[in-house]
């Protein structure tokens, strides 16, 4: 019986934790709007091109990175698909990623103010650089998987980013509550963050990897993520581990990284 209760109950929590962020944002949808943006003027304020500044932060970028690779280096992958090609999907899925992490790993804090002295759903806030990267992503995405791809990718590129955002969801609200308490966290983050995006096949194809650190793809559950991307954009070859392995972790994550933030939610303004 005491297993069954356990099963139903993380049944109930992975159902809240999928659920209850799209509840929350679409009873606050006012005040996100706000304060999504609030922060893009914040973002962008004093600058002669404004809020056009936050696309061509990572357009730009994408460019930088396509002016070395394939016209200075020159660099050529053996296969059907051109290394420039390739690392451009790859580079603009992690930046995706990193950004919103990173972001995440601060928002309480940088929010602070607005609810240290006043009554406030903190519950939303971990959903703002979500949000926010999300449809800024959407947009460089389609548009340089039409210009690499082809325009029949668009579609294809929009619901990456979309499906990358709601992986994304719990680990978000898991970084925002526990960076608060474990400072600690915020110090290590980039270093871990940067020797994953070496752990991963963006600079290389997994066939490149050496065979003996292939266990390395195995347990990156951003590896997996980057072959589906890859697989979906440029037709290249996916297992179904590729699959069920960042299903499995996103599943695991889901009812954990709610009910935790939700139960140290009345003691966040305490940590200001």
């Amino acid at each position: 019986m005491t297993v069954f209760k356990f099963i139903k109950r993380y049944l109930v929590a992975t159902y809240a934790g999928l659920l209850g962020p799209f509840q929350a944002a679409y009873t606050h949808r006012y005040l996100l709007f706000l304060l999504i943006k609030r922060d893009i003027i914040t973002r962008t304020s004093g600058t002669l091109l404004g809020d056009v500044w936050l696309v061509f932060q990572p357009a730009l970028q994408i460019l930088a990175f396509w002016f070395l690779l394939d016209i200075v280096l020159k660099v050529k992958f053996p296969g059907g698909v051109a290394f420039v090609d390739y690392f451009l999907i790859g580079i603009l899925s992690w930046l995706f990623i990193s950004e919103v992490l990173s972001r995440s790993l601060t928002v309480l804090t940088e929010f602070g103010g607005l609810y240290q002295r006043a009554v406030f759903p903190i519950i939303i806030l971990p959903l703002l650089p979500l949000f926010l990267s999300t449809v800024l992503y959407m947009l460089v995405m389609a548009i340089t998987a039409g210009l690499l791809e082809g325009v029949s990718t668009i579609p294809m590129a929009v619901l990456t980013i979309l499906l990358l955002a709601l992986w994304l969801m719990p680990i978000c609200y898991l970084l925002a509550i526990i960076s608060l308490f474990l400072k600690d966290i915020g110090q290590f983050f980039p270093f871990l963050i940067s020797v994953t995006l070496y752990l991963t096949p963006i600079l290389y194809m997994p066939v490149q990897l050496p065979e003996a650190m292939h266990w390395v793809l195995v347990i990156n559950p951003i590896a997996d993520l980057m072959a589906l991307i890859h697989a979906g954009l440029q037709d290249l070859p996916w297992t179904f581990g590729h699959i069920w392995r960042p299903l499995g972790l996103w599943l695991l994550l889901l009812g954990p990284a709610w009910v935790l933030f939700r139960r140290a939610e009345p003691h966040v303004r305490e940590m200001l």
